[in-house]
C-alpha cells in the first residue's frame, strides 16, 4: 500500500499570483471582443475600414483568441488548487490519481517562458511602423487604452513563473522545515 503524504497549502502569495494572471489577461481580451464586435477602438484610415464590420474570420479569430488566453491563464488556478495536485474522480481512468509533477511543472515552466519572450516582444515592438507606430494605430486616449489594456499582459509569465517554482517546492517537499538544514 502507497502511502500519502499530505502535500501543505500554497502560499497565500501564490494563490494570489495565480487568481492575478487571468485578471492580467482580462483587459485585452475585452479590448478584442470590442474590436472584434466592431466599436470603434481608434482605428483610422483603412484598419477603421477594416475593422468597422470585422467579418466572421476577423470576429472569430479575435473571440477564440481571447478564449485561449484566458483559458490558459485560468489553468494557472490548477497550480494552486486541489484539482492540479489529484486528477478529479469523474475522469476516466486518472480520475483521484495524483498528477504526475512533469505534467504539471513542465507545460507551465515552458508556458512561462514563451509568454515572457512573446509580451516582451510585443512590447520591445509596441511602437514599431508596423504595430501602433502605423499612423493609422489607434492614437491619443484610443492609444492609450489600448497599450492600458495589453501592458497586464507582462505579467502573465513572471507570475505563471513564480506560481510554478510554488507548485513543484510543495510537491516535492522543498520547503519542509525537516529539509532546511
Amino acid at each position: 500500500m502507497t502511502s500519502l503524504i499530505a502535500t501543505p497549502a500554497p502560499p497565500r502569495w501564490a494563490v494570489w499570483a495565480a487568481r492575478a494572471v487571468p485578471l492580467a489577461l482580462l483587459p485585452s481580451g475585452l479590448w478584442r471582443l470590442a474590436l472584434g464586435a466592431g466599436i470603434p477602438v481608434g482605428f483610422s484610415g483603412q484598419l477603421a475600414r477594416d475593422f468597422a464590420a470585422p467579418g466572421w474570420a476577423i470576429t472569430t479569430y479575435l473571440v477564440v483568441l481571447s478564449l485561449v488566453a484566458e483559458g490558459f491563464g485560468l489553468l494557472t488556478l490548477g497550480l494552486v488548487r486541489p484539482w492540479g495536485e489529484r486528477f478529479p474522480g469523474w475522469l476516466p481512468v486518472l480520475g483521484g490519481r495524483p498528477v504526475p509533477l512533469p505534467a504539471a511543472v513542465v507545460p507551465a515552466a515552458l508556458g512561462s517562458a514563451a509568454v515572457t519572450v512573446l509580451t516582451i516582444a510585443m512590447a520591445v515592438t509596441w511602437y514599431g511602423p508596423d504595430t501602433n507606430g502605423h499612423p493609422d494605430s489607434p492614437h491619443g486616449i484610443a492609444g492609450a487604452v489600448m497599450t492600458l489594456c495589453y501592458a497586464p499582459m507582462l505579467l502573465w509569465g513572471p507570475l505563471l513563473a513564480a506560481v510554478t517554482v510554488s507548485y513543484y517546492r510543495r510537491r516535492t517537499g522543498a520547503n519542509r522545515p525537516s529539509d532546511i538544514r
